[in-house]
């Protein structure tokens, strides 16, 4: 079975744990830039190709201006992410805010920094127009029903909050020619950890028609088609990687069939993954402080869901390892637990471990997407530190951890100091 691996010895790591103390994220920039480069050569064919990078995987300025240097724009969901695209250096269309449940002000700052709105509803366009005006570029999120079959994750698109269904679609396009709107693009976003190269060639083929029907219908040539993300990792050993080749050529064939003879052959495509730029290049360090033998063994860490929430949401698989104890036999059974009053607070059910002993380091694998994004302050919890293993093998601090004092600033009592 092939191996998880973790970039720093056993040795390195105790040395990091001595100036940052546990729990921490740690990402890996070069893993980062390699990720990103593999799905650019992938699409190396397209006219123009730009990886809208999805700000919700990881919210983390740094990070989003590693992938900037590398040619990334963001996809963002609010009006944070849109503040940190901007001070990570990305600007104007390079930022596409994606609507859902918008409220006026982030609109609002997305006219402000010239970014690409993509609407997820018909009566958005009013709202719209009247609460920000209409931007120079607009899209629309496409909700294809029942013709995709979604999963856990991102839930059946009929049953989805998000998108426009078919009709509703070429008539929004309509209302947003009729009032002015000069420059379109269009998107879908129904996958989610998929790793099938069938269903990215299906998206691409149902959007490709879509795009050639604009056109056709409304006399609407799209500038560009973002085809979402969803490209998915493997979380388990036994899994294989995605073969972004596979489907990047598959694509191109697609787009060489569809997309060229209808005079559609300058039109630039996208994708908002998320999970395969930052997923794979990061962990979480925890330590183990407590071992507890009652109808099972459980190890209990100083982390907690609210640093790694995915296992308890979803029952989600993380592979662990234990530090300095990769090559011992995983003769033990232990499930793997926080501190939160919550009896789902487990990264791990019943996992086949080597013996853990208390002060050990746990390391939670894939972690960089969706792990730190997902924290949340349940129970009092804080946020634990980030950092940034660079290429040059130093440590960065990218987010230092929340305080006590952090987490009181924002409450009013009597009594409190805070006024």
């Amino acid at each position: 079975m092939p191996k998880k691996s973790f970039p720093l010895s056993h040795s390195q790591l105790q040395e990091i744990v001595k100036k940052y103390p546990t729990p921490f994220h740690i990402y890996d920039e070069h893993a980062i830039r390699e990720n990103i480069r593999a799905l650019q050569k992938a699409f190396a064919w397209a006219p123009a190709f730009r990886e809208q990078f999805a700000v919700k995987a990881l919210p983390n300025p740094r990070i989003v201006q590693i992938l900037h240097e590398e040619g990334a724009g963001t996809d963002c969901s609010s009006k944070a992410e849109l503040l940190i695209s901007d001070y990570a250096g990305v600007k104007g269309e390079e930022i596409l805010l994606t609507s859902n449940d918008t409220p006026a002000d982030e609109f609002q700052k997305a006219i402000e920094l010239g970014a690409i709105i993509n609407l997820d509803d018909i009566s958005h366009l009013d709202y719209l127009e009247k609460n920000a005006g209409l931007p120079e570029s607009l899209c629309f999120r496409y909700n294809p029903g029942d013709l995709m079959e979604g999963n856990d994750i991102i839930g059946k698109p009929t049953e989805a909050k998000y998108g426009l269904t078919r009709d509703q679609l070429f008539e929004a396009y309509r209302m947003a020619k009729e009032k002015g709107v000069r420059r379109f693009g269009l998107h879908t976003m129904v996958a989610s950890n998929e790793r099938r190269t069938e269903a990215f060639l299906f998206t691409a083929k149902l959007m490709f028609t879509l795009a050639g029907e604009l056109k056709e219908r409304l006399g609407i040539h799209v500038e560009f088609v973002n085809l979402g993300g969803g490209f998915g990792i493997p979380y388990r050993p036994e899994e294989e990687p995605l073969n972004l080749m596979e489907i990047g050529e598959g694509i191109h064939k697609l787009y060489e069939e569809m997309m060229v003879p209808k005079g559609l052959g300058d039109v630039a495509i996208m994708t908002e993954s998320g999970r395969a730029m930052t997923g794979p290049a990061g962990w979480l360090v925890s330590t183990v402080l407590h071992e507890k033998k009652t109808y099972k063994d459980y190890i209990g860490l100083d982390s907690c869901m609210a640093n790694l929430m995915r296992p308890a949401m979803y029952g989600a698989y993380h592979h662990i390892t234990i530090s300095g104890k990769e090559s011992a036999p995983c003769d033990h059974i232990y499930d793997i637990t926080g501190s939160l009053c919550e009896n789902n607070d487990k990264f791990a059910i019943d996992r086949k471990l080597p013996k853990i002993d208390i002060g050990d380091l746990v390391i939670i694998h894939d972690t960089g997407a969706h792990g730190s994004a997902m924290g949340f302050n349940y129970n009092g919890k804080l946020w634990c530190a980030e950092l940034l293993l660079r290429e040059d093998g130093s440590i960065e601090l990218i987010r230092r951890a929340e305080t006590i004092d952090d987490y009181f600033a924002t409450l009013r009592y009597p009594g409190s100091i805070i006024k």
